[in-house]
């Protein structure tokens, strides 16, 4: 089974992937991790600040192409990471569609709006952010709304986070 975790900045994509480690021993891909790699080898000329859509177009065909790999070879795995896009589907058969579990996290602008000091504060609970002044309230809401609506559009159902950030996952 693959659990592609993808979801808006600060909405616990790695948190999941990290609990679903620990209570399932499904081991998993940080897309981030990927990115920073290749970015710091010199493999690429793009930096953490390129657009989220050329990091996507860049990144999501090996992270395709890894998935591919562990459904062949009946591995488990989690990926997670925002670098994943709204088509993905498109990129698999339907009997590797059927290895697939996909989770889109969002929150609420209510969620937000109550309990923003709470994502600043929990935002390097699994990794440690080096800098995260760049996430304001304005960010968030935006991030968090685009994703929502990208999820609907190709047919998704959000996992929202909503009153209270409590997320279980039964695989």
């Amino acid at each position: 089974m693959i659990v592609l975790i993808t979801g808006a900045t600060h909405t616990g994509k790695t948190k999941l992937a990290q609990t679903i480690l620990k209570a399932y021993g499904i081991p998993y891909l940080s897309i981030d991790h990927l990115k920073m790699g290749l970015i710091r080898s010199g493999n690429t000329s793009l930096t953490p600040e390129s657009s989220q859509q050329s990091l996507t177009d860049y990144l999501w065909p090996i992270v395709r192409e890894m998935i591919k790999t562990a459904i062949e070879n009946k591995q488990n795995l989690t990926v997670e990471g925002c670098y994943v896009p709204a088509d993905w589907e498109k990129d698999f058969s339907s009997e590797m569609r059927a290895q697939i579990r996909f989770i889109c996290l969002v929150m609420t602008e209510r969620y937000i709006n109550t309990h923003f000091d709470d994502i600043i504060r929990y935002a390097s609970v699994i990794e440690q952010r080096i800098d995260d002044s760049y996430c304001t309230r304005e960010l968030i809401l935006q991030d968090n709304a685009f994703f929502h609506s990208l999820c609907l559009a190709h047919g998704f159902t959000p996992t929202l986070i909503d009153q209270a950030y409590h997320i279980e996952v039964i695989l």
